[in-house]
């Protein structure tokens, strides 16, 4: 693959993500400021479960890049943003205020000849509004939810449900009838993040995604992902790991990333053995308390589907959406005809 320039983008390798770093990173801290969208998390992304075929494309600005995102092909004509499982949101940094035209412009830009551009998994809170023309169509994900820290943590726990606190005060006090002692520790230094993750990797094997086969295991491409990222992330002061302990034995853990006042909860994991006493409520429960004394940061992230779950922490929630550009309003039109005749036999 060679670099390409046109209608103002460079598409170049997405291996060239390292050598561009400080430019993507400049413009990250400025658009999307989570730290999974930092080079570093997503140079370890492509290392594990690219393809070879990703494209880094930028645009320069005035003052730096001011437009960039990760692409892959997707047969004829067709690109996407790369959007690998244990990625968030889409790679994807446009300005909102002119996102149509900018997407046109890099369509016309890509290798061959672009028909489609489909971005995924974009943050409403960064894309407001509705994008919608004749070549744009923009398609409802999920709904993600959030916990903003703004009070006390006492005023917090008081407008949470009742059922959640008086089951979190009996959980609590049968763990404690068995003699085992709750208690949570935080890791934030890289060289604790190995056997952490090795931990973890045991409490996923301890329920349904062993089953499926998606478990975190040491030696597979997830586990040498999540290492290696969350090692890079606390090298930068930017990985939580919480661990929640019934004596001597982890029972559920959560991955966590931050950057500025919003931290991330990547992934969480617990015993299957204490799933009756319901370990991650008891860890979230003693993890939001330490959070909110704290103060340090404004916004917890979940970052994936709202489940029944979240709103016993949380009643926000926002779409995540995907937003497709074509290259001609008729080629548009002609897949959506074709989209409602396959509609009734679906």
């Amino acid at each position: 693959m060679k670099t390409t320039h046109n209608n103002g983008w460079s598409l170049v390798p997405a291996k060239q993500l390292k050598a561009l770093a400080s430019h993507w990173d400049g413009l990250q801290e400025r658009s999307l400021p989570h730290a999974f969208m930092r080079s570093s998390f997503l140079l370890c992304l492509l290392e594990q479960f690219g393809q070879g075929d990703e494209w880094l494309a930028y645009r320069q600005g005035a003052s730096g890049w001011d437009a960039a995102l990760l692409l892959q092909p997707q047969g004829k004509g067709r690109w996407n943003s790369f959007q690998p499982s244990q990625l968030p949101l889409g790679p994807v940094m446009l300005p909102a205020d002119g996102l149509e035209a900018s997407m046109q412009s890099l369509l016309g830009a890509l290798p061959g000849f672009g028909l489609a551009l489909g971005l995924t998994q974009l943050d409403s809170l960064a894309y407001p509004g509705r994008f919608d023309s004749p070549q744009l169509r923009q398609l409802h994900y999920i709904d993600t939810a959030w916990v903003d820290v703004d009070t006390s943590f006492d005023t917090y726990w008081e407008g949470r449900g009742k059922n959640l606190r008086q089951n979190t005060r009996k959980q609590l006090k049968k763990v404690e009838a068995t003699g085992s002692t709750p208690r949570m520790d935080l890791i934030e230094a890289p060289a604790q993040v190995a056997e952490a993750i090795a931990q973890y990797g045991l409490l996923e094997a301890s329920g349904w995604k062993a089953e499926i086969g998606t478990a975190i295991s040491t030696d597979g491409a997830q586990g040498r992902f999540y290492q290696q990222a969350l090692e890079q992330a606390a090298q930068a002061g930017q990985a939580r790991i919480y661990r929640y302990w019934f004596g001597d034995e982890v029972v559920a853990m959560d991955l966590c990333v931050h950057q500025g006042d919003c931290l991330v909860i990547l992934k969480t994991a617990y015993q299957q053995a204490h799933q009756a006493v319901s370990p991650s409520t008891l860890m979230r429960a003693e993890e939001f308390r330490a959070l909110f004394d704290e103060g340090r940061f404004k916004r917890i992230e979940f970052f994936g589907r709202v489940m029944e779950w979240h709103t016993r922490w949380t009643e926000k929630s926002r779409p995540l959406v995907h937003i497709t550009a074509y290259r001609w309003a008729w080629l548009r039109a002609a897949l959506d005809r074709l989209a409602r005749t396959k509609a009734p036999a679906a």
